[in-house]
């Protein structure tokens, strides 16, 4: 049975189906250990994952990690350093979350890598302990001895969560809607320039009426033409050359 979670838990990391870890701390216990953290409490070959600066003290602190993306931020790599060493570029030490007069050792520091979750396609999906034994975890990565211990990581594609739409007011939604059109609107009646619209100019309308229609008959009245001179000229009779003559 343990056999096909396995492979199950394999094939869903293959597939990109395991959220990434966002964020790797220091914590004192589950008290202080931060919301939306897990505390890695046990190792994988069953001791106690209780860091002590010695075996006098009986109080130590424990790793945890984060998988909340809500700050856009993954673990791209993570590392061990000793305290002669310089931290790499791009690297921050772990954050911790300790009781007041608590610390951790700096002889061997975890440090990390943390970028934005759109520019890398693979992170640290998982890190796991051991103690420090010949046992060996398949698919994860030796990081390093740490205090006692033997820490491991996997890293591998990621998924991300899909982006949440945004919730809609129903109600404000169908109000909109309704089965009733709006009416046609009336088509325009034709109009006239204001120079031309008889209505409205005063000045043409008294010009209009002053205009006499005349008939048939004034007009034939008004332009008649006797042709009395014509006719007047016409009848007079030229002198003869005889009497013309006499008169002479």
């Amino acid at each position: 049975m343990s056999v096909c979670i396995s492979g199950l838990q394999m094939s869903l990391m293959e597939r990109g189906g395991v959220r990434p870890i966002t964020a790797v701390a220091w914590t004192s216990n589950t008290g202080t250990c931060p919301k939306d953290f897990t505390l890695i409490s046990i190792t994988e070959d069953g001791a106690a994952a209780n860091f002590t600066r010695s075996f006098g003290m009986k109080s130590g602190y424990y790793l945890c990690y984060c998988k909340d993306l809500a700050g856009g931020m993954v673990v791209s790599d993570i590392q061990l350093i000793s305290d002669k060493d310089s931290i790499p570029h791009g690297y921050c030490y772990i954050a911790e979350h300790l009781e007041p007069k608590a610390s951790v050792t700096k002889k061997k520091r975890v440090c990390v890598r943390v970028v934005p979750v759109g520019s890398v396609d693979t992170a640290v999906l998982d890190i796991k302990l051991t103690a420090k034994s010949k046992m060996m975890l398949q698919h994860y990565t030796y990081v390093g001895d740490v205090h006692g211990y033997v820490l491991w990581c996997r890293k591998g594609y990621f998924s991300s969560p899909l982006p949440k739409a945004k919730p809609r007011s129903v109600s404000l939604d169908l109000r909109g809607l309704s089965l009733d059109q709006p009416p046609a609107p009336l088509p325009l009646r034709p109009s006239l320039h204001p120079k031309f619209d008889v209505q409205t100019n005063s000045s043409v309308n008294s010009q209009l009426n002053n205009i006499r229609i005349k008939s048939l008959q004034d007009i034939e009245n008004e332009y008649h033409y006797a042709f009395v001179v014509e006719e007047n000229a016409a009848k007079r009779t030229r002198p003869s050359i005889g009497e013309t003559l006499s008169e002479q």
